[in-house]
């Protein structure tokens, strides 16, 4: 028999599944670039994942003959819903084998879970973060994806579209721009910004390392306030705002991280972070301890991209 069986994470065991099923579905495309699995443990963990202030979340893995063939999570982002008047059911951490009776079964019971819990719709996916590596990739696969950038098989998109799912946000754009080649276009943007600087009224300042938590404050209420038009905006939470600078304070250069100010206030944003990617994808994820020594001869050269 072939039946699909889907069962919550439990044990320590299981969740040990959920977090390294990835491989199993990536292990043949040289592009993915394996997660951090100590930080995918933190995401998952409901003591120290910022997404667990403002909402619970329940993972599942769907088996077959005994063997994980997908994973799920459902959550109830219950601060969003409550500012958005909505009643989504986010779900993330899918994952599945191309199988559509798998992806089915897995979507299926994030429904079932939604009705259970008085929601109304299916929202994602989202690995609990709106913003790091959401949705489904649909065109790109030229290049290993940059940091923050997702990374799903074609079959995904047929997945979601045969099950009935609609863009939710349009489309994320990404875009590569070579140095090299691009000098002039690079020249008349630098005199462009040079123009609107001299007009005195914006201040543009590099961020202070020193009072890095101030700095993150400021990044919070100005992208709540710059993105607030848009359809379907999900406001950022000052946890899930600050978590993220934190991590990248560490590899952040001042001189990269720029703030506008105009008449003491902070109108404009900008951060050139480096590619991390171009290391963390000969890692494996720090899945094991030989891959810290990876990590170590990998990051004696910077990356060479932003």
């Amino acid at each position: 028999m072939n039946h699909i069986h889907i069962r919550p994470v439990q044990s320590a065991k299981e969740r040990h599944i959920l977090l390294t099923f990835p491989w199993q579905i990536y292990r043949h495309d040289s592009l993915w670039v394996p997660p951090l699995l100590p930080e995918r443990a933190k995401l998952i963990d409901p003591n120290r994942s910022p997404f667990f202030r403002r909402g619970y979340a329940d993972f599942f893995i769907a088996w077959r003959n005994g063997k994980p063939v997908g994973t799920i999570c459902a959550a109830n982002d219950q601060v969003t819903n409550q500012q958005r008047n909505r009643r989504d059911c986010m779900f993330g951490f899918f994952e599945c084998i191309e199988d559509y009776s798998v992806a089915k079964a897995l979507f299926d019971h994030v429904a079932t879970w939604a009705r259970q819990h008085d929601l109304e719709s299916l929202y994602g996916p989202f690995n609990l973060d709106y913003e790091d590596g959401y949705g489904i990739l649909i065109e790109g696969r030229d290049r290993p994806p940059a940091l923050l950038c997702g990374h799903t098989p074609p079959y995904y998109q047929e997945f979601v579209e045969r099950y009935g799912f609609k863009p939710a946000r349009g489309d994320n754009l990404a875009f590569a721009i070579p140095a090299e080649g691009n000098e002039q276009a690079l020249q008349r943007l630098s005199r462009l910004a040079d123009r609107v600087r001299d007009r005195g009224r914006i201040q543009v300042r590099s961020a202070d390392i020193n009072h890095w938590q101030e700095e993150a404050e400021r990044v919070y209420i100005l992208l709540n306030k710059a993105l607030a038009h848009l359809t379907d905006f999900i406001p950022w939470q000052r946890e899930a705002v600050l978590a993220m600078l934190d991590q990248f304070r560490p590899i952040a250069d001042p001189e990269l991280v720029l703030f506008a100010e105009a008449d003491g206030e902070t109108v404009g944003w900008f951060a050139a972070i480096p590619n991390l990617n171009e290391i963390l994808i000969h890692v494996n994820g720090l899945r094991y301890p030989w891959d810290y020594l990876k990590l170590w001869w990998y990051s004696r050269q910077p990356p060479k991209s932003l």
